[in-house]
């Protein structure tokens, strides 16, 4: 059942809050419509709206569907902190560091950084 944030405790509301921002985020990265998305979620795009302006709850339930439609973790989603994987060696290679600093781009500009990759691999290959 969705309620309305105004009933919500403050923590949750924000959480709420967030959590809408991070929809809007995504689906406009990606270049959609509320429509769209809404679409792809068998909901209403009114619905869709209230809960990217946090005035209804996100069913948990739509979370993973959620994560799955825009190709990110459920903890990315609802604003976990990212984990770091890093060696127990020491730091973290330039490598691991620029990987790092391109999955925090929109994903249009992650697209860009890999077609740039896959041509000069492609190129190193011949």
């Amino acid at each position: 059942m969705q309620f309305l944030v105004n009933v919500m405790a403050s923590g949750d509301k924000e959480f709420f809050v967030a959590l809408g921002k991070r929809i809007a985020q995504l689906r406009k990265e990606q270049g959609w419509p509320q429509q769209q998305l809404a679409d792809m979620l068998g909901i209403a795009q009114q619905t869709l709206g209230h809960y990217e302006m946090a005035r209804l709850r996100v069913p948990a339930s739509m979370l993973p569907q959620l994560a799955q439609i825009f190709k990110v973790g459920v903890d990315e989603l609802i604003g976990m902190p990212q984990t770091k994987t890093r060696s127990k060696r020491g730091p973290a290679s330039q490598l691991q560091q620029h990987m790092e600093r391109i999955s925090q781009l929109p994903k249009t500009q992650q697209k860009f950084v890999l077609q740039m990759l896959d041509t000069v691999l492609a190129q190193a290959a011949r």
